[in-house]
């Protein structure tokens, strides 16, 4: 069985000291190359705007996406269309419509109102959709009552509890909601849940992801020098399964 590994090089993030998250196209190229030679098999990344802020606009989209494909031209790649970035669905769909450099994938929020407005406007232009199912929302609910549903690319089941006490039961259960799907399901969570997440995935030959956007720390907790050192991290953690990628 394959399992996809992914990098998810910034979020919505901003950067600091301690994690100098990558926000300009160079930026986004550099850390793509350095995760892609750590093992990463596809990238997932936030353009964004000269604030630093997350944007759709095409003049941004089509810098970072084209830097980055520049910089590892065999590997898929994808970005966000969150709501936060532009909260009128049909002004996003038409941000969809109006870029020149196409990502390969791009993610769309199931719980977040017109989802399947930007999902149309992506199907249109030919690009894959990740839709992104967060635990502890209607997302699920909602996106297998989606007649297109078949089409996506995969799900991007997104883990929201935080405590890794709690967050493997819910990435069960959220797992059980998408049973019916047969699609192919990318699994992942955040912060101080990441890497327990991740273990899940693993454990249960799902695709996953890691990098900046989801944590900023290593398994043994001590602060990730970039997005290549997640990797290697979530990498040495699949090796160690004896599960193949």
């Amino acid at each position: 069985m394959h399992h996809m590994l992914q990098v998810c090089l910034n979020g919505a993030r901003t950067p600091t000291a301690s994690a100098p998250i990558p926000v300009t196209p160079q930026e986004l190229a550099e850390a793509a190359r350095e995760a892609v030679e750590a093992g990463a098999q596809d990238i997932h990344l936030h353009p964004k705007d000269h604030d630093g802020a997350d944007t759709l606009e095409p003049a941004h989209v089509d810098a970072a996406v084209a830097a980055v494909r520049a910089a590892v031209p065999a590997v898929p790649l994808g970005v966000t269309t969150g709501a936060w970035t532009t909260p009128d669905a049909r002004q996003r769909a038409a941000l969809v419509g109006s870029w020149t450099v196409l990502p390969d994938h791009a993610s769309v929020n199931w719980h977040e109102d017109g989802a399947t407005t930007v999902a149309s406007a992506l199907m249109e232009r030919g690009i894959g959709i990740e839709a992104g199912i967060y635990s502890g929302t209607p997302a699920a609910r909602r996106f297998l009552a989606w007649p297109q549903r078949h089409r996506v690319l995969r799900v991007l089941a997104e883990v929201t509890d935080t405590d890794p006490r709690t967050a493997p039961a819910v990435a069960v259960s959220l797992l059980d909601e998408l049973s019916s799907t047969n699609l192919p399901i990318l699994l992942h969570g955040e912060e101080d849940a990441a890497w327990t997440v991740l273990r899940t995935a693993v454990t249960r030959g799902l695709d996953t992801r890691i990098g900046w956007e989801d944590v900023l720390h290593l398994p043994d907790g001590t602060p990730a020098t970039s997005n290549a050192a997640l990797i290697r991290a979530a990498h040495a953690m699949i090796q160690a399964s004896g599960q193949p990628r």
